[in-house]
């Protein structure tokens, strides 16, 4: 035994089993994640029931059954008198009952006072653009007024209603994103335009009917554009419906309003799954809604990508330089050795101290500097000047520098010294051996700066909230008018989503799902950008494997 012990072979199984460990606790908590949150686009069954308190008249309640918990009698004093003396605990729902505009959200409800319970086939659950699901029936359909189906032929004219109406919002939506807002991009574009001549003392009278002759096709634009948008959105809000809550109350619901409508306890497995991926594609590519507790996530994931590509652009060739230099060039002493501790204690810097840099220096200082330089015109609305995609990229490739610079520098140091000897002994200069000889061999190294610097950059927040990251903003930084890519625009992030949506939701438990979906697709997308990094990096340390040896 003592042997054995003095082998290490105890620290060897320590080590193993710690690390057995950590990657099961990491299954168990993406496990947790996924159940969570991927059950929220399974469609469930809707129970009409009839619920009883004590001392109280009943109440019809329709609705999905969000959770259940076993309770304590004893914990339970207003009933506890009510149930036979041998009961010790009673099963209480939560229940979504939706209809946000009339009631609560959800109700809970103990299992012993509830009767009646059944699944109808003609529950209708609505999702709406506005106050969450409605559970109900739909009773008619009306086109400006009057009506043109009720009864059993109800809900086959919703049906084909609404696929209208998912036409019509998107023909509007088309108008409104795409032709108005490229319309009055220009149209402001154009203004600027013309205040700039001003500052500049420029009367020039072809450049001024330049502009004015502009500004005129661009107000023709506008108008026809708002007409036929007009008259898509008069023909949008000509039908509407008769919807039955619970109880028998009746609203009358516009289509403009409605998403869709499905009737969950009639459909079989197939349509379930259907059901289930049109909802997770959904979530994948709409844009959010309700304070962002309904809807997709699309801006928050295309602002995330793009701010860790435009990250990894900046940072990579950043950190390997700075790396070269001090192996390298550098003159190893004790200004070197300083910089080398200064390096690792900027990687133990908190994050939130990397956003205040950024806010004062790159969005006030250089962002400002710009703007009095090159946009006097726009001024004293900030272009460049005001949190956005360019300056949480920027903030985030300092922030993660540290991590790029020790890898290389560590790729570098084992290089073997005769590498380097027999490359200048072949007459290459210095800048070729580097470039030609150790880079390539250290290039493994390099990737995995990248990979740290990428897993460490997608899932941080606190900084973004200074420099770039807002609750919504459903236009993204690139569109079709020129340049193109609008680094200068405030973005969308999964990490910061899953905070506003998570604590500063005006309806927590109704959120709770996406924050877990939400949480999911953020984890996704970096396991996927460090396997892709990874492979890479495999493929070099193949390529090179002989060289290292």
């Amino acid at each position: 035994m003592n042997t054995w012990y003095k082998s290490g072979m105890p620290w060897v199984w320590m080590s193993a089993g710690s690390v057995g460990i950590c990657i099961a606790l990491v299954i168990g908590m993406l496990f947790l994640i996924a159940t969570k949150g991927l059950v929220y686009f399974w469609p469930k069954k809707v129970i009409e029931a009839v619920y009883k308190q004590p001392g109280s008249e009943p109440v019809k309640i329709i609705g999905e059954i969000y959770d259940e918990e076993k309770v304590s009698v004893n914990k339970l004093e207003h009933i506890k008198n009510i149930l036979p003396s041998t009961t010790q605990e009673i099963v209480r729902y939560r229940i979504k009952t939706g209809n946000r505009e009339v009631q609560p959200d959800f109700k809970i409800v103990e299992a012993p006072f509830l009767s009646e319970l059944t699944t109808p086939r003609d529950i209708v659950m609505l999702e709406r653009r506005e106050w969450g699901n409605a559970y109900g029936r739909i009773k008619e359909v009306l086109h400006n007024g009057s009506v043109v189906a009720t009864g059993s032929e109800a809900w086959q004219e919703f049906s084909r209603r609404v696929e209208k109406q998912k036409v019509l919002f998107d023909q509007i939506t088309e108008i409104e994103k795409d032709e108005i807002s490229s319309i009055n991009y220009y149209r402001d574009k154009n203004k600027f335009r013309f205040k700039k001549l001003e500052l500049n003392g420029d009367k020039d009278q072809a450049k001024l009917d330049k502009i004015k002759k502009d500004q005129d096709e661009l107000d023709i634009r506008f108008n026809a554009a708002i007409q036929k948008l007009s008259a898509l959105q008069k023909q949008f809000n000509e039908d509407s419906f008769v919807f039955e809550l619970a109880g028998g109350k009746t609203l009358t619901l516009p289509f403009s309003k409605v998403i869709g409508g499905y009737r969950p306890n009639e459909m079989g497995l197939i349509a379930r799954i259907w059901f289930y991926i049109e909802k997770f594609f959904a979530f994948l590519s709409d844009v959010p809604r309700e304070a962002n507790t309904e809807g997709g996530v699309f801006p928050c994931i295309f602002g995330t990508v793009m701010m860790v590509f435009i990250m990894s652009i900046l940072v990579t060739p950043l950190g390997i330089i700075a790396a070269l230099y001090l192996r390298e060039y550098a003159k190893q002493g004790p200004l070197t050795q300083l910089i080398r501790i200064a390096v690792n204690n900027l990687a133990g810097v908190p994050s939130i101290v990397y956003g205040v840099f950024g806010l004062g220096f790159f969005v006030y200082t250089v962002g400002g500097s710009i703007d009095t330089i090159f946009y006097p015109e726009v001024l004293p609305r900030p272009t460049f000047g005001s949190p956005g995609l360019l300056w949480s990229s920027i903030t985030l490739a300092i922030l993660t520098l540290p991590v790029v610079i020790v890898s290389t520098e560590e790729g570098l140091t084992r290089i073997p010294r005769a590498i380097r000897e027999g490359s200048l002994a072949l007459g290459a200069t210095k800048a070729e051996t580097l470039w030609r000889t150790v880079m390539p061999i250290a290039s493994p190294a390099m990737m995995t700066g990248l990979i740290l610097a990428v897993a460490r950059a997608a899932g941080e927040v606190a900084p973004l909230m200074l420099v770039g990251v807002v609750k919504l903003a459903p236009d993204l930084p690139v569109d079709a008018n020129f340049p193109f890519m609008h680094l200068e625009r405030k973005f969308m992030h999964l990490g910061f989503h899953i905070y506003d949506v998570g604590f500063q939701s005006p309806n927590i438990e109704a959120a709770r799902p996406i924050v877990y979906a939400t949480a999911f697709l953020l984890v996704a997308i970096i396991i996927f950008l460090n396997l892709a990094a990874i492979m890479i990096r495999n493929r070099l340390r193949e390529q090179y494997k002989f060289n290292e040896g």
